[in-house]
Parts: structure tokens; sequence; C-alpha cells
């Protein structure tokens, strides 16, 4: 089992600076932070940019993975996305897990002044957006204009054919996604049922968790690829809380999704107040019992 962090953009760089240094000290597998214009719990407070944010956390830090959790077409266009990311992967000596998904109703969806789809448009225009973007990742050349994108000539590079494309973890619960997940994904995010965040205990997510792993196996066959080349990464103190109460409930938990088959477990480093409050000495303590951190 791979460990992995959330921290959120919310400070100025000077502080978080060294919250992404403690986390690689700490011995986490991999670090990410939010994708959103605004975040509907913090209207009224400072809320910094990814990209910025993961290029300056790779100047600070060696080996750590960088993640996006998760960058989606409400306001990005996968082409100025695609040089964005080859540029942050270039800065970070190949650290960067692009994470993927459909993009939920929210702030991100009306601040530019899109008109509201629905579900179905927004799994369309997601398939659309991890299809081009991996060919601009891939091959770098593109020409195609679409209802939902026009790339007009582009050349990217470097290109990936001179090494192996960025992974992406896409996150996806519905059919569509999933498919694109076995289609496209080095890794496949859950949090368990979607947009649920009545954060009850774990064990009763395990129920979803099993339903959508075999949803995701089943994906995978369609697509004529191994389930097992897909990681599964769970996102951990949405519709599944307490995870970090204590060191004891970290380690339990982490027990509990290994045997789920779940490779990647992330949790939010604590916080003083809401959303995932809690004391930070845990995360201190179960990296330095179990990862293998800094004393």
């Amino acid at each position: 089992m791979k460990h992995g962090v959330v921290l959120l953009p919310e400070h100025e760089w000077k502080v978080a600076a060294e919250r992404w240094r403690t986390a690689e000290e700490l011995g986490y597998h991999h670090a990410w932070t939010y994708d959103h214009l605004m975040w509907r719990w913090f209207a009224d407070r400072p809320w910094y940019g990814l990209i910025p944010t993961l290029t300056a956390a790779a100047t600070v830090t060696e080996t750590i993975g960088l993640g996006t959790l998760v960058a989606t077409p409400n306001f990005r266009h996968p082409a100025v996305l695609a040089k964005d990311l080859a540029t942050l992967d270039d800065i970070s000596g190949g650290r960067v897990i692009c994470g993927l998904g459909a993009g939920a109703p929210g702030f991100d969806t009306t601040l530019l002044g899109q008109p509201e789809i629905s579900p179905r448009e927004r799994a369309e225009r997601f398939e659309e957006f991890v299809g081009l973007l991996d060919t601009l990742l891939t091959t770098g050349d593109l020409h195609r204009s679409s209802r939902w994108y026009t790339v007009a000539g582009a050349t990217f590079h470097p290109r990936a054919e001179q090494g192996p494309r960025l992974p992406f973890a896409v996150a996806a619960a519905g059919p569509r996604g999933l498919g694109l997940a076995a289609g496209f994904g080095q890794y496949w995010i859950t949090s368990g049922p979607p947009n649920d965040f009545r954060s009850r205990p774990l064990r009763e997510v395990v129920p979803v968790l099993r339903e959508q792993m075999s949803r995701l196996d089943s994906a995978c066959e369609r697509a004529g690829r191994d389930p097992a080349d897909v990681r599964r990464l769970f996102v951990a103190d949405a519709s599944a809380g307490g995870i970090t109460a204590s060191v004891t409930a970290y380690e339990d938990a982490t027990s509990e999704l290994e045997g789920l088959g779940f490779t990647d477990l992330v949790v939010h480093w604590p916080r003083p107040d809401h959303p995932y409050q809690g004391d930070e000495r845990v995360v201190l303590d179960f990296a330095r019992n179990n990862l293998g951190g800094r004393p």
C-alpha cells in the first residue's frame, strides 16, 4: 500500500512550502492538491492555483509524487492543460500524477459564464477531454474540432515517444468514467459514493467500494486490459471519515482497504477547523511508525 496526503492550497507559499517538504520527509509517496477556481468552503478565504502550487512544490521536494485532485473540463482546455502538465513534469523530474474528473456542479461551472450542462453532457465532454489530453501528451500532434473543443494544428514537445506519458488517475463511479479509467488510467480514484459528504465509518462504505471495484474489473476486461494494471486509489474523509482520528484508526483503515484490493490511500492533512478538522500529530505519528519517515 502506498500513501498520499492532500494539502489544500490555502496558505501563503512561505507557510505551504514547509508542509510539502514535510510530507516528503515523512515518507509519503505522493501529495495532492485540489484544482478549483473557487471552493465551496473557502469562498471567503485565500485559495491558490493548482499548477503554480505544484510547480513550487516541485522545486522544494525531490522524490514525492505530485498530484492534481482533480483537473476537470469545468474550466480547463485540454491543450492548455497538456502544455502546463508537460512543463510541470519536466520541472519535477517526472513526478506528476494527473488526476482527472468529469467536474461536478459548483463555482467552477459558472464563474466563467459557462452554460449549465446535464450529467450526460458532462460525461460526453469528459470522454473527449481525456482522449484529447492523452493524444496531446502521447503523440503531440492534433488537429480536431468538435462541439466541446477545438485544437487547431497542435504540435507539442516533448512527446511521450521519448518516454512514458505521465500517469492519469481517473476519478470515476459511473460506467462511462470507469471505461475511461480502464482505457487511459494508470490509477482509478474513488472516495466511495459520489458526491456524498456524510463522512460515515469506513465499514459502511465498504459495500459500495466492493461494487465499484468489481465494475472497474469488468470495464478493464471489456477494454482488453488486465485489471491488475490499474492502481486503485481511495481518497478518505469525504464519504468515509474517522480514518485519521487516531494512529490505530489510520492503520486499521490501511489494512482493510488493502484487503479490498486498494493500492493507494490518500488522506487530508488535518486542519484546525472544518473541513478535515483533526490533529496533525496523527499524520506525523502514522508516517513515522509506518512510512520510514524522519523521526
